[in-house]
């Protein structure tokens, strides 16, 4: 049976992905047969005998810039088994959990990353979506496509159990609920009674109450866009009062 996804990573440094790509859930998902998950070594179509993958930028500047034969060579292939591209890249589409379950359903990806002061702009032509996983600015695109594939993985069907992701924060528009295991008491702080209780109608009404609490506190602006219900409404404005009133 074939794999539910299979990645393919585009980099200058395939070592990099070494250890992290055989462990916790990505591993789980490989050793299940649902991912799939092959490195593409970009210095191996570099130019000229010391395989060069990079030039100084037209115009003048710092650093280098990708050259793109190499990055053409390497995804034109990827493009014709039927990869859908991405360039991790700053300027990207910011990775969302929304994001996440829709490439997870791909079948087929091929993450490019970049390296110095970036790509040869004409690269672009080559790529489907251009995604960032936040407003700064790495070494290179290696650590934003582990956290991408993360992200991804963890979503495909039989990698996790599908409570678990279901759960998860962003999954419903909201932050995740507070989580508690044993013991029921550690250092003068205990476990909410509700949970203890058994009641499971009760148990959920706190936790939705609660993912609503944190959601207000931490990310309001996610709100604006939640799938809220009027009695979600009315519990946010009681909360919006109790918090105004120091409660």
């Amino acid at each position: 049976m074939p794999p539910i996804l299979r990645i393919d990573l585009v980099t200058l440094f395939p070592e990099y992905f070494d250890v992290p790509l055989r462990t916790s859930v990505i591993g789980r998902g490989v050793d299940r047969g649902l991912l799939e998950l092959a490195v593409v070594d970009l210095r191996e179509h570099g130019l000229g005998r010391h395989r060069s993958v990079d030039d100084y930028p037209y115009g003048g500047g710092a650093g280098m810039v990708m050259r793109p034969e190499p990055l053409f060579a390497a995804i034109d292939p990827l493009r014709s088994a039927g990869a859908t591209v991405i360039l991790l890249d700053p300027a990207g589409a910011p990775l969302t959990d929304r994001l996440a379950r829709e490439l997870s359903g791909a079948g087929r990806l091929a993450l490019v990353c970049g390296r110095y002061e970036g790509i040869d702009d004409r690269v672009r032509s080559m790529v489907d979506r251009e995604v960032s996983i936040g407003d700064y600015v790495l070494s290179g695109g290696e650590p934003a496509a582990l956290v991408l594939v993360d992200a991804i993985a963890r979503l495909v069907p039989g990698v996790i159990e599908a409570e678990s992701s279901a759960a998860d924060s962003f999954a419903h528009g909201l932050l995740e609920h507070p989580q508690y295991t044993r013991p029921e008491t550690f250092n003068g702080m205990s476990v909410p009674a509700v949970l203890l209780s058994g009641h499971h109608a009760e148990v959920e009404r706190w936790r939705r109450r609660e993912a609503l609490r944190r959601t207000l506190i931490r990310r309001p602006d996610l709100l604006e866009h939640a799938p809220l219900t009027d009695a979600d409404r009315t519990e946010l404005e009681r909360l919006g009062k109790e918090a105004a009133e120091g409660g």
